[in-house]
């Protein structure tokens, strides 16, 4: 009796401690899970804050250190080819220059010049702007620092500052108006195609590459680039005085060194962005003002333009130019 009460209790005996060890393996198992959630949602919220902070300094790049109250010298880059819809256009320099005037702590202004020209319409309006702003306020000084270069309508803008500061290397002027194009008609010739061009007036098709040039359109553009000429030359006399040295080349379109510039009237010192900053204008504490398009603006526009141009392409419509 005493064989057979012993070995009908091991089989549940034996049960118990299976059951005890699954429970605790189960136990461990949720434990386990458990932290591995909440190290999960932690990792996962700092993410979130991290892609937060990027998405706002993304959205409001303006935010600008503090300016402090000992004054400051505000920078405003002119970089790039100026055109609207670039990075260098009227509205946005404009707007820059109009933010650091408005700042109570701007000591003086600097002009960060590096750009080969573009647009005349687009540099008068900049010109303009600073020409008012040294009217409406004349203790204000406003300086243009040139770095490699500052050529045709960048030089037309940095005629309306106070002075311009430049490197000895630095290339200067093209005081000029250009237009170019090409011409394919002895290549259409060749290639036995013919051009069949449909207008409405008279010289709706003036300068058309794959036509012959005519000699009365011809004359009437080149009179035209020399209005446009003529309104760049009497800004930069207007803007440097008597400062110019005037030669027969001065407004031929010529660049010049920093070095050579200087001598001719073209520039006035040599120096750069942080000798201006601390020894002209007293503020050796720089703040850019410079207009800076939101990463989802970027990503809107391009989107936009994208679509803008599959619509075209779809729909194949006639336009104005």
């Amino acid at each position: 009796m005493d064989n057979q009460q012993d070995n009908s209790t091991k089989p549940a005996s034996a049960a118990g401690w299976e059951h005890e060890v699954l429970e605790k393996l189960v136990f461990a198992a949720l434990s386990e899970q458990k932290a591995t959630r909440r190290w999960g949602v932690f990792f996962k919220s700092l993410l979130f804050l991290y892609l937060l902070v990027l998405l706002g300094i993304a959205v409001y790049p303006k935010i600008k250190m503090d300016k402090g109250s000992t004054g400051h010298t505000a920078v405003v880059n002119l970089v790039g080819m100026i055109a609207e819809g670039k990075d260098a256009n009227a509205a946005d320099l404009i707007e820059s220059l109009r933010d650091a005037v408005k700042d109570e702590n701007t000591k003086g202004i600097i002009i960060h010049a590096n750009s080969p020209g573009g647009s005349p319409v687009q540099s008068a309006y900049v010109y303009d702007e600073i020409r008012k702003i040294k009217k409406e306020h004349p203790k204000l000084p406003i300086y243009a620092v040139v770095s490699d270069i500052c050529a045709s309508g960048c030089y037309y803008i940095a005629s309306a500052s106070d002075k311009i500061f430049v490197n000895p290397a630095s290339l200067i002027g093209s005081i000029g108006v250009l237009m170019d194009g090409f011409g394919f008609v002895d290549a259409m010739k060749s290639l036995g195609v013919e051009r069949r061009l449909l207008t409405a007036g008279t010289h709706k098709a003036m300068l058309d590459p794959f036509s012959p040039p005519k000699d009365d359109e011809t004359a009437y553009m080149k009179d035209l680039l020399n209005q446009v000429h003529q309104q760049f030359i009497t800004a930069v006399k207007a803007g440097r005085g008597e400062r110019l040295k005037e030669t027969p080349d001065m407004f031929s379109g010529l660049v010049w060194t920093g070095e050579a510039g200087v001598k001719n009237g073209i520039a006035d010192e040599f120096a750069d962005e942080d000798k201006v900053a601390r020894d002209i204008i007293g503020a050796e504490k720089r703040v850019d003002f410079t207009q800076q398009e939101a990463l989802i603006d970027k990503l809107a526009g391009k989107l936009g333009a994208s679509f803008g141009h599959v619509v075209s392409n779809v729909l194949q419509t006639p336009s104005l130019r």
